[in-house]
C-alpha cells in the first residue's frame, strides 16, 4: 500500500474517532496492527486536525467566551477548563519523564474498549430515566467536575481505547451533567490538549531526528489535513444525532469491537 494511501486512511479514521466516544488513538493502533506501525509523534500529531474542526463547529461557543471574557462566569468557566488541562498536562509530562509509551499490543485496547462500552450501556441505562429532570437545571463547572476532566484524561492516555472524549464525557454524565454540556465541556478541552499533545511530540521528535521528522513532513500534513476535514463532519453529525439518542449504541459498538479484536487475537496466538 502507498505510503500517502495509507496516511489518508489513518487520517479518516482519526476524524471519526477522534471525538466520537470509540477512542481514536485505540482504532489507529489497531489500524496499524494491519498496515504497519507509525511513528508515535504521526499518531499524536495528526490529531491536532481535529482540533480546528471542533473550533469551526464550536465557532458561536468560542466566540461567546472571547466577547464576555470579562464576565464572572466566563472566566470562572475557562479558569476550570484551564485547571483541567494543567492537570492533564502535569499527568502526561509525569508519565512520559518516566519513560511510558503507547502499548505495541492490541489485547490492553481492546479491554478499554470492552469495558468503556459496558459503562456506557449502563451509565446511559441509567440517564434516560433522569434525563428530563437534569435538562431543568442551571449549567454550571463545579471543581469537582474540572478535575475529574483532567483525571479522565490521564486515564485515556494511560489506556488507549479508553478514548479521551468518552472518558470525560462518561465521567461528566456520571457527576450529574447533562449530555450536551458533557460534551461540549469535553470537546473545548481537547483542544488545547491535542494542541498541547502534538506540539511536544513533534517538538521531541525534532530534537532526537530532525533530518527523519523533515521527510516524513509532508505525510504529517496530509494525514493532519485529512483528520481535520473528516472531524469536521463526524462532529457534526455526532452533535445533531446526541438531539435525539444516547451514546448507548456507540456502548455497544465498543463492546462489540472489544470482543472481536480478543477473540481474533486469541485465535491468531
Amino acid at each position: 500500500m502507498p505510503d500517502w494511501l495509507q496516511v489518508i486512511i489513518l487520517g479518516i479514521i482519526e476524524g471519526i474517532t477522534e471525538f466520537l466516544p470509540i477512542s481514536s488513538t485505540g482504532h489507529l493502533l489497531l489500524a496499524e496492527q494491519w498496515m504497519g506501525r507509525q511513528t508515535e509523534h504521526f499518531t499524536v500529531f495528526i490529531q491536532s486536525g481535529a482540533v480546528i474542526a471542533v473550533l469551526a463547529v464550536f465557532k458561536d461557543r468560542v466566540l461567546e467566551l472571547f466577547e464576555t471574557k470579562k464576565e464572572k462566569e466566563t472566566q470562572d468557566y475557562l479558569l476550570k477548563l484551564g485547571s483541567s488541562f494543567m492537570l492533564t498536562a502535569i499527568g502526561g509530562l509525569t508519565l512520559k519523564n518516566a519513560g511510558w509509551e503507547l502499548p505495541e499490543e492490541a489485547a490492553p485496547i481492546a479491554w478499554a474498549l470492552v469495558i468503556g462500552g459496558i459503562l456506557f450501556i449502563l451509565v446511559e441505562r441509567g440517564k434516560e430515566e433522569k434525563e428530563e429532570a437534569l435538562t431543568h437545571q442551571v449549567p454550571q463547572i463545579t471543581w469537582i467536575l474540572a478535575i475529574a476532566f483532567g483525571m479522565a484524561q490521564l486515564v485515556a492516555m494511560i489506556f488507549p481505547g479508553a478514548s479521551r472524549s468518552g472518558t470525560t464525557i462518561i465521567i461528566g454524565i456520571i457527576l450529574g451533567m447533562r449530555r450536551g454540556e458533557a460534551v461540549e465541556y469535553s470537546f473545548l478541552l481537547g483542544v488545547p490538549t491535542l494542541l498541547a499533545a502534538g506540539a511536544y511530540q513533534l517538538v521531541s521528535a525534532i530534537t532526537e531526528d530532525r533530518q527523519a521528522v523533515m521527510v516524513e513532513a509532508p505525510m504529517l500534513a496530509l494525514g493532519t489535513v485529512v483528520s481535520g476535514i473528516t472531524a469536521f463532519f463526524a462532529v457534526k453529525w455526532l452533535l445533531t444525532y446526541l438531539q435525539k439518542n444516547t451514546f448507548i449504541y456507540f456502548g455497544w459498538y465498543r463492546v462489540v469491537l472489544g470482543v472481536l479484536v480478543l477473540l481474533f487475537f486469541t485465535k491468531g496466538g
